[in-house]
């Protein structure tokens, strides 16, 4: 009797370790790896020289783009992530719940985090242990595009930093055009993490998707 009690809890283990194997592996499938993909989006990808941020407002478009807001429904898909330096290209989507990080890269809805089109401080979260692993390689200088309702937004990091899962104080609201991502921390913790790794960049161009990258 014993011998058969073992058996099948080995086996309910096994089930149960597959089953999160095939989750991990579906979660982590939803992140594109195209070198020549990831990299075409600028020819200035890699340059890390620190660039001029861009203000809030740089056109008339700006202020009538900025006092509107689109509306999506929770885990509706509404832009693409691109990190040359990682060689990955990322599918967002609007929410950062549970479910919604299943499918790929989170953006921030809250009062105090705005959409990109908006110029001020734009999130996005992301699990590390799927798609956003390898995110502590990036260091400042590194350059992050976000398209977003048919505009591609360049980002430059300015810093990365490491703090506390409670930490409130990194979505806060934000004059300057920002975005943020972040994940859970350590990389390779077993289990919740107690910490977050924070990488924050700042907007220094922006274009119509359809025109070529200056």
């Amino acid at each position: 009797m014993k011998y058969f009690f073992g058996i099948a809890l080995f086996a309910i283990g096994l089930a149960i370790t597959g089953w999160h194997g095939y989750k991990w592996w579906e979660e982590s499938t939803v992140v594109t790896v195209d070198r020549t993909a990831a990299r075409s989006v600028s020819q200035h990808w890699n340059d890390s020289n620190i660039q001029k941020s861009l203000q809030r407002y740089t056109t008339s478009e700006d202020r009538t783009r900025v006092s509107s807001t689109q509306i999506f429904r929770k885990g509706e898909k509404v832009g693409e992530l691109t990190i040359p330096k990682l060689e990955k290209i990322y599918p967002v989507f609007w929410g950062t719940d549970k479910q919604t990080l299943k499918n790929g890269v989170g953006m921030y809805a809250s009062e105090t985090m705005k959409q990109p089109g908006q110029l001020g401080h734009t999130g996005l979260a992301g699990h590390r242990d799927t798609v956003f692993t390898g995110l502590d390689d990036m260091q400042p200088g590194d350059r992050i595009y976000l398209d977003f309702q048919d505009i591609f937004y360049e980002y430059q990091i300015r810093k990365t930093w490491i703090t506390d899962a409670d930490d409130r104080s990194v979505l806060i609201e934000k004059q300057t055009p920002t975005l943020t991502l972040t994940t859970c921390y350590p990389f390779d913790f077993i289990g919740s993490a107690p910490n977050r790794y924070i990488i924050q960049a700042e907007l220094i161009g922006k274009h119509v998707k359809e025109e070529s990258t200056t």
